[in-house]
């Protein structure tokens, strides 16, 4: 019987561990920036504590590559880098598409900034952005050739500014053919 209560005890315990652990991190501003490691459009590695540390990031979720808003989202920020980086600020966008996928998205559209390739969720969920799980193909036509993107899964659209380690903005409403623009006013606001 104390082997039985035991047992009980041990798996009950260890039940409300697993579901503690798997609830969902909610990041505000204030809080401390996560630590996470993911590849970039090249294929390296990024790092987080090395861009978070003592510059400001803006990190933008976006769902998918080569889609109306998200493409909208990103000429955005391509067309207000300049600005951005005048103010010493890094931009970098995270979707649930593959290197080779950001590598298309950044050639047909120009992008000049860093794209993020989180097919598993492990940026999203660091920061707390809605991530559903599980494959998704669109096919578009680049460079008069036609290309099947596959994404291991699909991020919420939401916007972080990211200062010295810190998140100093948040944004879980984004429209995306502003957004560079909010930011920009953001980020001057940061200045007073």
């Amino acid at each position: 019987m104390k082997t039985l209560l035991l047992a009980a005890t041990t798996a009950t315990f260890l039940l409300s561990s697993t579901f503690a652990n798997a609830v969902d991190v909610t990041l505000n501003v204030g809080d401390q920036a996560p630590s996470f490691v993911i590849q970039d459009d090249t294929g390296a590695n990024w790092n987080s504590d090395k861009h978070f540390a003592n510059k400001t990031v803006v990190v933008y979720f976006y769902p998918a590559d080569m889609t109306g808003g998200c493409t909208k989202q990103a000429c955005g920020f391509r067309d207000d880098l300049s600005k951005l980086e005048g103010e010493n600020v890094e931009v970098v966008g995270v979707s649930g598409d593959s290197v080779r996928n950001h590598q298309l998205f950044k050639k047909a559209h120009d992008l000049n900034f860093t794209l993020l390739a989180d097919p598993d969720g492990v940026a999203a969920t660091a920061f707390g952005v809605p991530f559903t799980k599980g494959e998704k193909s669109i096919t578009r036509e680049i460079d008069g050739k036609e290309e099947v993107l596959t994404r291991g899964g699909t991020a919420k659209r939401w916007t972080f500014v990211v200062k010295n380690g810190k998140v100093v903005y948040k944004d879980d409403k984004v429209n995306a053919a502003e957004d560079s623009q909010k930011i920009l006013a953001a980020i001057e606001g940061l200045k007073k």
